[in-house]
């Protein structure tokens, strides 16, 4: 009896050390991703007008994601200066990519 608990106790700490292992992994890739996300960040607002940082605020603080994607999409273009009507033309450029597909039964 005291040898099987020994061993259940062994198994319980490895099993702690391994989930504790992946917890840590999980949070340095999350805080890898925060890094590029204000690399990303620094790199465009100084791009943008102070109505589209706005705009960019709001959306970063609704839709997250969609507000990473317009980030890389700002990085990559070669604009010296991004206005609000250009930030909303390129997130409506955003939305149409998406496809939409309807099945009729």
């Amino acid at each position: 009896m005291d040898e099987l608990e020994k061993l259940r106790k062994k198994k319980l700490e490895q099993i702690q050390n391994q989930y504790s292992d992946q917890a840590v992994q999980q949070q340095q890739v999350q805080q890898q991703a925060q890094q590029q996300i204000q690399a990303l960040e620094n790199m465009v607002k100084p791009r943008l007008t102070k109505k589209a940082i706005e705009r960019y605020g709001n959306l970063k603080t609704g839709h997250p994601r969609k507000a990473v994607q317009l980030l890389m999409v700002l990085a990559q273009t070669g604009q010296s200066k991004i206005n609000d009507k250009q930030l909303k033309a390129i997130l409506k450029k955003m939305d149409s990519k998406k496809e939409i597909n309807i099945t009729h039964r």
